[in-house]
């Protein structure tokens, strides 16, 4: 049974997820112990989660947990693992690194008693909208493994899917804000070379994308069929969406999510 969960690195998606776990009350501010190189990091979390517990190192946040997430970057999974190894029998192992496959999971976590289980989730979990895909490839017990589960839940929505599918679960998902986050400053900025204040240009783009987000998934309606409905016949719409048809923004999309997952594939070959 998990009671304590861990945290070894409290960067962007470490702390979204700290965060939103905390803001949805799935776990107590109590039950969770964290560590990072980064002392400001741990100072920042300290001061945004009242009651969390702070750890000297690596090996102290896996003695104490129950579950431990790895949150660092895919460069220091091994060393982390290696770091903590005195500490992981019986321990349940949660690792969000891009690359790192189930069968290097597995390797690395040899011989230490330790379950694993691979996540991929995004930084919209801060604010609850998270989108995370569980790898249905785990040697969790069917009780950690919903407790996990539940952990993303609190923060957005879940899949469980093949390892098979994580190099476009990358592109799709855990990277693709990134990608919106340009397009809403690209269209701010076409509105503040239109006169408006930068402030409502950010505001309304931004809105503008999460309202056609929920359009797509509320209405369970095709995402071209809720283009053509607001392009009216020599309108203003279809004018933007025929300019972007030139520019080749589609293929653009296309290519930038080949590229993530192709970087995916070259990641998890480098371990």
């Amino acid at each position: 049974m998990i009671r304590n969960v861990g945290m070894i690195g409290t960067g962007n998606m470490g702390s979204a997820i700290l965060r939103g776990i905390v803001e949805a009350s799935y776990v107590k501010p109590t039950q969770l112990t964290v560590f990072d190189v980064s002392r400001r990091k741990l100072k920042e979390i300290e001061e945004d989660i009242p009651g969390i517990q702070v750890a000297r190192d690596c090996l102290e946040v896996a003695e104490a947990a129950d579950l431990i997430i790895l949150a660092v970057k895919p460069l220091y999974v091994r060393e982390v693992i290696d770091e903590i190894r005195p500490g992981l029998q019986g321990k349940a192992v949660l690792s969000i690194a891009a690359g790192w496959t189930v069968s290097m999971l597995e390797e690395a976590l040899r011989g230490t008693g330790a379950t694993y289980l691979r996540v991929m989730p995004n930084t919209p979990a801060l604010v609850g909208e998270g989108m995370t895909a569980l790898c249905d490839d785990t040697t969790f017990s069917q009780e950690d493994f919903d407790y996990a589960k539940g952990i993303f839940d609190a923060v957005g929505k879940t899949r469980v899917l093949p390892e098979r599918l994580f190099d476009g679960v990358i592109a799709i998902s855990g990277s693709s804000p990134a990608y919106v986050y340009m397009m809403i400053e690209a269209m701010a900025d076409a509105g503040v070379r239109e006169g408006l204040p930068r402030t409502y240009a950010y505001e309304m783009a931004a809105q503008s994308v999460l309202g056609s987000a929920l359009m797509v998934l509320s209405s369970g309606t095709h995402p071209a069929a809720l283009k053509d409905a607001v392009c009216s016949p020599g309108g203003t719409t279809i004018e933007a969406v025929a300019a972007l048809e030139r520019s080749g923004f589609r293929a653009a999309i296309l290519s930038a999510m080949e590229a993530c997952a192709e970087k995916s594939r070259e990641m998890s070959k480098k371990k």
